[in-house]
């Protein structure tokens, strides 16, 4: 028994016909943005080993760069050069600051004569109520005054001592984030022999291009940890220079400062930048651009990008699309590295 009219069965059959043509046309065009768009080839970390000498540690390293060249390279960082630098990142708790900061008050409080004025220090939330009374009003403000500062010194203290620093977001949001610029200068010395270690496998008489090359590939080879949201975060994940050698990973954040550090050791003087995406972060160094490279402008000095995040190794002076996007339509911070 038929099911379908011959008319239903052509009418079928149309449908058939047009959806396969569909489906091919969808397939062709697939792989022409295929072919039009060159993928990006993936950084490869083939062996990593550290090994603790009599003097320092030593790192060792084998990866494959974007032509599937297979490099290695080894360096040591003496001890005497990383001992009073952190290997982590604490992540920042308001509560705790909160707490150093009352306790630096509450000292402040009881050296203040109680004939002059009278002093309650009190936690409210993540802020700190400070209430004087007195029958001076000027010995008043001048207590209060002494109070204001003995609290913005005691906040300053922890965040220095556990490498923090302020900064308000784009979006002009006050926050607390690692202090990078702190981590990249303090990292230069200890990181000196293994941007010597780079430099030396260079071709004689290359330009700052092979180098950058060369270091971009490997810090890209590392094994990538996704960054958390800045501000959300509290410098959770963040690895310093050293700290993310030591683990062999790092997010974005970690990556650029190491890498920083690591150009700041082999161009000392140059200008450089680190460039801040709402949840990435690149560089900038103020070399002079060939045709094709990214740059971006800042204080009338012309820097070329650089991105040592991987896993895609994107060469130097090149950046996502995404990336693009969001500087093109300036949504981006600045830092200036010392």
């Amino acid at each position: 028994m038929n099911l379908y009219t011959r008319s239903q069965k052509m009418d079928i059959w149309r449908f058939i016909k047009r959806g396969a043509w569909y489906l091919a046309l969808y397939l062709g065009f697939a792989i022409l943005l295929t072919i039009a768009r060159p993928q990006l080839a993936l950084s490869e970390q083939i062996e990593f080993r550290k090994t603790k000498t009599d003097t320092g540690t030593q790192f060792y390293y084998e990866w494959i760069d974007g032509a599937q060249q297979r490099h290695n390279l080894t360096f040591e960082i003496p001890f005497e050069t990383i001992e009073d630098l952190p290997l982590r990142q604490t992540n920042y708790k308001p509560k705790i600051a909160q707490r150093h900061v009352t306790v630096a008050l509450t000292k402040a409080a009881k050296r203040i004569n109680p004939k002059d004025a009278k002093v309650m220090i009190k936690p409210m939330g993540e802020a700190i109520n400070i209430k004087v009374t007195g029958s001076n009003s000027e010995k008043i403000e001048e207590v209060q005054a002494q109070l204001r500062d003995v609290q913005q010194n005691a906040f300053d203290t922890y965040l220095h001592e556990n490498y923090y620093t302020r900064f308000t977001t784009m979006f002009n949001q006050s926050a607390i984030k690692p202090d990078h610029l702190r981590y990249i200068a303090e990292s230069v010395k200890p990181l000196v022999p293994a941007s010597q270690a780079f430099y030396e496998k260079i071709r004689e008489n290359s330009t700052s291009r092979a180098y950058f090359g060369f270091l971009l590939s490997w810090v890209q080879s590392i094994p990538y940890d996704t960054l958390e949201d800045r501000v959300a975060s509290n410098g959770a994940g963040f690895a310093p220079p050293i700290g993310l050698l030591m683990q062999n990973f790092g997010d974005c954040d970690s990556k650029a400062v190491l890498a920083s550090s690591m150009v700041r050791a082999f161009l000392p003087t140059t200008k450089m930048i680190m460039v801040f995406l709402p949840e990435h972060a690149l560089l900038g160094i103020a070399l002079t651009p060939i045709s094709g490279d990214e740059t971006i402008e800042h204080d009338g000095q012309k820097y070329v990008l650089y991105d040592p995040t991987g896993p895609a190794l994107i060469p130097f002076g090149q950046v996502s699309e995404d990336t693009q996007r969001f500087i093109q339509t300036g949504r981006y911070q600045i830092e200036e590295v010392d």
